[in-house]
């Protein structure tokens, strides 16, 4: 009788440990998982005033760029590099679409390029742009080698738009990168709003195209349209196999004249022009870097790529 007793007592007392013990593992496993994976803060998307502020203050870094310890997901198997504009740096040009796609789950690059001596460090761009183009290169090994991604997806703004194209032509580019987006790109050049035709027609533009060189800027003259640079980049034709080509515009470019010079023409290209969605939307080239609808297409293009994707009409870019 005692010994039954004391079996009964001795099961009740394991059972209870054992219930105890589960729970302590549960509890353990948790708290874990809490500290070990803390839910990541969204960074904030900036604006206008952060570009200007950056500009100065933080022209080699942007939120959500260049975290080497970034893996692609799943979800997100494809790095994004972006490629600023003439005149600008990486902190100025990505203050909203850096941050925005790094708290989409992506991995995030970008680079400054194009410095000379008069760039002080901030205004890039200048520089010749085939030189510029090998700069490009060594950045997308760098970030190929750091994800072990086989292809990267390009994102450019004005020359940071065009000049890609002479890597993925002429420097092998081709088999490594799988979307090309370009944001009011210098394709096929630009008349500054007739003036290179004007100094054509007066015999001007050999004159001021050595001043440019001479001066250091040389990614100037070779994005007029007519150039011996445009000329020998898109001879062969404006697009090659492999890439998909995403060229966004406005209508309301006029640093890109006539707009229409930064359509490519080609199977794997889809052009769009941002007015065909949003007719009131009156951002200009410099504007394209934060103008909700223009980024909307970007996240369309890299992600979804839905071809009847229209953006939310609002949030508009600076109309310059």
């Amino acid at each position: 009788m005692f010994h039954r007793t004391e079996t009964a007592q001795t099961r009740r007392r394991f059972k209870a440990r054992t219930v105890l013990g589960s729970t302590a593992v549960a509890v353990a496993i948790s708290v874990t998982a809490f500290v070990s994976s803390p839910a990541r803060a969204e960074l904030p998307v900036g604006n206008i005033v952060t570009a200007v502020a950056n500009f100065i203050a933080s022209p080699n870094a942007v939120a959500g760029a260049n975290n080497w310890n970034c893996k692609p997901s799943a979800a997100h198997p494809t790095p994004v590099v972006l490629v600023h504009a003439t005149g600008v740096n990486l902190g100025t040009n990505w203050v909203a679409l850096s941050p925005m796609l790094a708290n989409a789950g992506y991995c995030v690059y970008a680079f400054n390029y194009g410095m000379t001596w008069l760039s002080l460090g901030r205004v890039g761009g200048l520089g010749e742009i085939s030189s510029s183009a090998k700069t490009l290169a060594s950045f997308v090994e760098k970030v190929r080698s750091s994800t072990g991604a086989a292809k990267v997806d390009l994102v450019g703004h004005s020359q940071g738009g065009m000049m890609p194209n002479y890597y993925i032509k002429f420097l092998g580019g081709a088999s490594k990168v799988r979307t090309f987006v370009g944001l009011s790109p210098s394709n096929h050049g630009t008349t500054l709003s007739g003036i290179v035709t004007l100094g054509a027609a007066l015999n001007l533009v050999g004159f001021v195209n050595a001043i440019l060189w001479g001066a250091g800027i040389p990614g100037l003259s070779q994005q007029m349209a007519g150039s011996s640079f445009q000329k020998n980049l898109f001879a062969g034709g404006d697009t090659v196999a492999g890439p998909n080509y995403v060229v966004i515009q406005t209508r309301y470019d006029h640093v890109v004249t006539p707009y229409t010079n930064a359509y490519l023409n080609g199977g794997n290209v889809k052009n769009v022009l941002i007015q065909d969605q949003c007719p009131n939307d009156s951002v200009g080239h410099v504007g394209m870097f934060a103008d909700s609808p223009v980024l909307q297409n970007v996240m369309n293009s890299l992600g979804a790529n839905d071809p009847n994707f229209r953006a939310t009409c609002s949030g508009y870019g600076i109309p310059l």
